[in-house]
Parts: structure tokens; sequence; C-alpha cells
């Protein structure tokens, strides 16, 4: 077994034993697959790097890439474009935040077959984007409103989307009654005891939460899996009916909260949180310009979960749609790196993170920029030799439960 078997089995020895093994699978897809589910790889490898530029104190989500950034619909009932994921969020160098995510240009335009100069001109694009962006202090926001090209056009298309498309996509009709569906690959049945006593507790939830919705009850719940890298950790899905509008229903997700996997290596004084929920979701809310409908936290069995809506129109740019259209992808990644020092722009200056005037100076200057490009060139051929490395030991059986 490799030293870097060993570091995997490691890292997901804590989650659900079956669930890792799907994990596994999912990371065997490509080399892309592969750095979204080992995000800790990747900082360990980080913190051994001397040559970085200094850069600002800045509160990052932490696990960065191109599939990070979606629509959602925020408590204000609008739909937004914006970082989705704060499952690592920490305060970090902003640095940190870039290398992930321009690291993440190079594998998934690899994994793609977008030319290597294109991806390099993306990359470029992103930092230069990002640190114009700060140079001018001032957040900005994207909705449909606001939207330009084929971001508008998606985002459009999922204000459009309705509860009805939810509801037809996880549930089956019984006996005239609405049920989740054990049908889809991602839902899985949970045992009676565990289902009954997760459906007591988020309905205690509901009666006693200012952040839960007003007349629901729980009418079912099931184990859901979604993501890479998340993939493990203990998450449920819980289908909620109204008790005084006919035929209303709502899907709320509950998923466990684990340390950030970026705190062993970053050598920053962190907050003392409660929970790793209120982290994720306190982060989350400083971070993006609108927060999603019903964040919340909990405490079930005496672990922490983050709760939110699963929304219709909660989605990702399908970047295999977008390769051959240049101007199409130019556009989005464009976007990404505004919100990303957008994000930073609006958290500046609380508890820790850098002030405003540290962040523009920061965007004003160029010097940081060849260095972070150059790492992120070579460390994506890292992340593509890992890859076959991994691949090498799945097939070998490495990964396989005893």
């Amino acid at each position: 077994m490799s030293k870097l078997s060993d570091r995997l089995k490691a890292f997901n020895k804590p989650l659900l034993p079956e669930m890792v093994q799907l994990k596994y699978e999912a990371m065997t897809e490509n080399a892309f697959r592969f750095y979204r589910g080992t995000c800790h790889l990747f900082y360990e490898d980080l913190a051994s790097v001397k040559t970085l530029p200094q850069s600002p104190l800045a509160w990052i989500c932490g696990d960065l890439h191109i599939e990070n950034f979606g629509s959602y619909k925020g408590d204000n009932k609008l739909v937004y474009f914006d970082l989705n994921d704060f499952d690592e969020s920490i305060l970090a160098p902003a640095s940190y935040e870039l290398t992930r995510m321009l690291t993440s240009i190079f594998i998934a335009f690899d994994a793609l077959e977008i030319e290597p100069v294109k991806a390099f001109k993306m990359a470029q694009l992103y930092l230069k984007t990002y640190a114009a962006t700060l140079a001018k202090g001032k957040a900005i926001s994207i909705e449909p409103r606001t939207a330009k090209g084929i971001v508008c056009a998606f985002l459009t298309s999922a204000d459009k989307s309705t509860e009805k498309d939810v509801i037809k996509k996880r549930t089956v009709s019984k006996k005239h009654k609405i049920m989740l569906s054990l049908e889809n690959e991602r839902h899985f049945k949970l045992n009676k005891k565990l289902r009954q006593e997760l459906k007591a507790h988020v309905n205690e939830w509901i009666a006693t939460s200012n952040d839960g919705p007003y007349n629901y009850k729980v009418k079912g719940v099931i184990f859901r899996l979604a993501g890479t890298g998340s993939i493990g950790v203990k998450r449920y899905l819980f289908l909620l009916k109204s008790t005084n509008t006919k035929n209303k229903y709502l899907f709320v997700d509950m998923k466990q909260s684990r340390a950030s996997s970026v705190l062993p290596y970053v050598n920053v004084q962190q907050l003392d949180w409660p929970t790793e929920a209120e982290r994720i979701i306190k982060v989350q809310q400083r971070m993006q310009n609108v927060s999603a409908s019903l964040l919340s936290t909990t405490v079930f069995r005496e672990e922490s979960y983050v709760i939110q809506e699963l929304q219709p129109v909660k989605d990702t740019i399908k970047f295999k749609l977008l390769k051959d259209d240049y101007r199409d992808i130019y556009q989005v990644i464009d976007d990404m790196a505004a919100l990303t020092a957008s994000s930073e722009l609006r958290s500046g200056g609380m508890q820790g993170s850098s002030i405003i005037d540290d962040l523009i100076a920061f965007g004003e200057s160029t010097e940081w920029q060849a260095p972070l490009l150059d790492y992120t060139q070579k460390y994506a051929q890292k992340v593509k030799r890992d890859y076959a490395q991994f691949l090498k030991d799945y097939k070998k059986g490495v990964f396989k439960e005893k």
C-alpha cells in the first residue's frame, strides 16, 4: 500500500464505512473528482511550501473550486449565483483560497480535455479579476438582474424552477400520499429507531427554532448522499408538509459538521466556536451576500449539524457543456473571481480578518500573481500523479473494507 493510500484511509476512517466505499468509487471518475475528494491532501502539501507570497488574512470557504459556485434561493426568496460550500471554512491567508481555486481550473480543464493554453489564460483571468475587484474595495453580488451571458441564462432558468420540480425528482406517490423516493440512487433507507428519533428532533426544531419554518410537520426522512468530499458524513433529507396549506411541501437537508480539514495546516489563531456547525453557518453568513433559506444549526446525538432548505434551484455550472464555448467559460471564470474577492471584502475586518484597506492594497499589487500561477500549475501535475497512484491502489483492492 502506498503512502498516499495511508493518508487517504487515515482521513476517512472516522466516516461511515459503507459510504466511504462509495466516495472512493466516485473519486475514480477522473482527476478532478479525485481532487474534490481530497481537500485535506491539498492543504497538507501546501503547508510544506515556503515560497508562496504573503497575503492578507481572510475568511475563506476553504474548498474553493469551480463546482463550489452555484445558484441558490436566498432567505429573501431571490436567486443568487455565489460560493455555496463552507464546510471547510476558516480564517487563513487569502492565498490559500486562491491556490485551491487555481489548481481546480488546471485539473478540471485537463479532465474536460480543454487545451492547457486556455486553462492558463483562464487562471490568469481569475487572478486579474479577483485583484481588480479587491482594488475597488466594493463587493458585488450576482442575481438575474445583474448577471451577464451564460450566468444570466443559468440564473434565469434556475429562477423558473418550482417546488413541483423537486417533488417530482425526490418523491413517489403511494395511495394518494407523497413519500420520499428510495428509487433515487442517492437516497437510502434508515432503520426505524433512527428514523423516529430524527423526525422527533426536527419537529422540535421547527417548533422551537426562530430559523425553522412555521406550520410544518415532518412526513418522512431518508439518508442522502451528495457531493464528493462530504460523502461519508451523516446527511439526512426531510420531507416537510404544511399543516395549514394544502399540498404545500418543503425539503430540508441536515448535514453533519466536522472540523475544517484546513485547520491542522494553518498557523492562525481561530475563534472558539460553540460547534463546528456554528462555524460553518457564521462564516457563510458573513461571506455570502444573502444567506440560503432556513440556514440553521442543531445538535443531534451529541453531534452538530447544519440545516438548510433543499432547493429546486440549487445547481452548479456544467463546464462540460461549455467546453467548446470560450466566451461562456470566460464569463463564468470572471464572475467566480469577482465573487471570491467580494466574499473577502464583505467579511473584511471581522474577528481577525484583514481590514478592507489591506485587501485593497493586496489587489493593487501584482507581484504575488506569478508565483501562485507557477505553484498551482505544477501542483496540478502532482494531483494527476496522485490520482494515477490512487487508481492503481484502488484496482488492487487497497481501499476495500475488511
